[in-house]
């Protein structure tokens, strides 16, 4: 049996040893943190991508007049 000793207190290398055998292997899921985008905020990219594709640069206005 062998005597207990504090982590703090062992030798770096029987550290390593302990830390390697605690580390798990996450598998298919991935632990990256996922965040929702915001709505309601302002999207600089999405702005742009809105002039380029739909406006048709004064389409709209020479139909009303």
């Amino acid at each position: 049996m062998e005597k207990f000793v504090q982590f703090e207190k062992l030798s770096k290398r029987k550290q390593r040893e302990i830390n390697r055998q605690r580390r798990q292997v996450w598998g298919e899921v991935n632990p990256v943190t996922r965040v929702t985008k915001n709505l309601k905020a302002y999207d600089r990219a999405k702005a742009r991508r809105w002039n380029d594709d739909d406006y048709s640069g004064g389409g709209l206005l020479s139909r009303a007049a």
